[in-house]
């Protein structure tokens, strides 16, 4: 009996999650999450090194430490195939399928020293507060302006780059769209650069390029996306407000100045027509007219000539015939 029985422990290749006839845990839009993963990236991942050495017994907070060491992003390398530390832990964030709550965490995700300066600048208000020290209250337009900073833009946000690229990949592969647009469109004011491993090398990009790609293309780092809603689409359904972008004020402006340039442009282009069709005019006529004026100025004196040459041959010739007529006379 006890031979037959199930052993209780994980496997390091993860068959047994791979098989879908004894698979119990979470489903992801009606499916195994690990297959959302092509079938021979999820042998190349079960079957690599780092698979087995260090994502096994890995859980939604050990992962964080893995992630920390990440050096750049990317799918498969080289001409076998092999996949990225990256994608590795992309695959066990499938398997662990942890809440929404951890997710967002890894997105903004800090170092210690600024939890700490938070924690110090918050014991010091309680210590002015008890000691009677009143706080000067702040205007309501510096109140606004904090409420629409930007933290993604300033850089207090998310101060692991690489543990948000993969967050937001494990978003766009296992959320449903309008929580991916909601939770995405924010990071595209994060311009930090990343490296991203390719079958060739290295490339330089962007954390707000990568997420572009995300929510736009069909397949990055050797995955193929599921394919999603358009925004246009769920804005019709009433499901996403319309997307304002932070640069519509100045991209405003720019297509006001660029218009009243236009008018401006319009209307010196036709007067210099005109003025250059009216020059051209009068410089042609000009033009003719001295032409004619010189051809019958010089056509005058050859007619001469050819008359004058014309007369002197005719006296000539009757002079001649002079001459005969008298020598047969005598």
């Amino acid at each position: 009996m006890a031979s037959s029985t199930r052993p209780a422990y994980d496997k390091a290749d993860a068959k047994s999650m791979l098989d879908d006839r004894g698979y119990t845990g979470t489903l992801i839009r009606g499916q195994n999450p690990a297959l959302l993963f092509e079938k021979g990236v999820r042998e190349r991942i079960t079957e690599s090194y780092y698979w087995k050495e260090q994502c096994f017994g890995l859980n939604a907070a050990t992962l964080c430490d893995r992630a920390a060491e990440l050096k750049f992003i990317g799918g498969t390398t080289g001409i076998m195939g092999k996949p990225t530390p990256f994608l590795c832990l992309a695959f066990k964030l499938l398997q662990l399928v942890p809440e929404k709550g951890i997710i967002l965490e890894y997105l903004n995700f800090r170092e210690d020293e600024d939890n700490k300066e938070e924690d110090d600048e918050d014991a010091d208000l309680e210590d002015g507060k008890q000691n009677g020290v009143q706080e000067e209250e702040e205007p309501e337009g510096d109140a606004d302006s904090e409420k629409k900073e930007d933290l993604n833009a300033v850089g207090k946000l998310g101060s692991w780059k690489y543990l948000r690229c993969l967050a937001a990949f494990y978003i766009r592969l296992a959320w449903e769209p309008k929580e991916i647009y909601m939770t995405l469109e924010p990071l595209l004011t994060d311009f930090r650069k990343i490296k991203r491993r390719t079958k060739d090398g290295f490339t330089l990009t962007h954390v707000d390029q990568f997420v572009d790609d995300l929510l736009t293309k069909d397949r990055i780092c050797a995955t193929a996306l599921w394919k999603m809603s358009a925004r246009s689409i769920l804005e019709d359904l009433d499901e996403l407000e319309p997307r304002e972008s932070p640069l519509a004020d100045e991209v405003d402006a720019m297509d006001e100045d660029e218009r009243s340039r236009g008018s401006r442009g319009s209307s010196g282009s036709r007067s210099r027509s005109r003025s250059r069709s009216y020059s051209r005019g009068r410089d042609s006529r000009s033009w003719s007219r001295e032409r004619s004026y010189t051809r019958s100025r010089s056509g005058s004196p050859r007619r001469s000539d050819s008359r004058s040459r014309s007369r002197s041959q005719n006296e000539a010739h009757g002079r001649r015939s002079r001459s005969v007529d008298s020598r047969d006379g005598q």
